[in-house]
């Protein structure tokens, strides 16, 4: 409980120094003008946290985990990918009213506008590669392909929030709120996943490759 506190303190407090000015806004600000470059680079590095990237990268994990539990005979086999999409599907449905309520503008690097926190695309990346990373250490059994499976989703997540803090597309703390809202979502993957790791296969099922 204490892990799932701090994201949801930290989340809490950039919140309110957004949506009151806070001093902690100006230090953001500062910082986005010494990081914002915009260059081919940073552009192709945010379209990582497009739904159209991101979300068939969740999908075909989804659809491997199913596979794997139902040839296994595992029960409730279908609990874990019903997890993954349903926390994919929280996303917009709590980043939108968010974006609504702070109503923050963008960075002078992007047209006028507001709506800006926290970053749907980061939290897409995170939920997105995060979930298909967690759900798929079920089905695997190798501790080095796990171990590539979670330096791959850092690399993913920490790519996608540089590139769109450094294309200016996003405020430095939109992209942390962003981290920490999705790592509440994700705690609930992980626990379903957890769960379904300890399942044992039903009578008859296959055995776990």
């Amino acid at each position: 409980m204490l892990l799932l506190g701090l994201p949801v303190l930290l989340f809490a407090l950039i919140t309110w120094q957004v949506v009151a000015d806070g001093p902690l806004v100006g230090v953001d600000e500062r910082l986005s003008r010494a990081l914002v470059r915009p260059d081919r680079l940073s552009e192709l590095l945010a379209d990582l946290g497009n739904v159209q990237v991101a979300v068939p990268v969740l999908a075909v994990a989804l659809a491997y985990v199913a596979w794997h539990g139902r040839a296994r005979g595992a029960d409730r086999w279908w609990l874990p990918p019903l997890a993954g999409a349903l926390v994919m599907a929280l996303v917009p449905a709590l980043v939108a009213p968010l974006k609504a309520w702070t109503d923050r503008a963008g960075t002078p690097a992007v047209p006028p506008a507001v709506g800006y926190y926290p970053s749907g695309h980061t939290a897409t990346a995170l939920v997105a590669y995060g979930a298909a990373t967690l759900l798929l250490f079920g089905a695997v059994r190798s501790p080095a392909v796990r171990r590539v499976l979670v330096v791959l989703c850092a690399l993913l997540v920490l790519g996608a929030s540089y590139g769109l803090v450094r294309r200016g597309y996003h405020w430095p703390l939109d992209v942390v709120a962003s981290w920490c809202l999705g790592a509440v979502l994700l705690a609930g993957v992980w626990r379903v996943a957890g769960a379904g790791r300890t399942a044992r296969p039903r009578p008859g099922g296959g055995q776990p490759k």
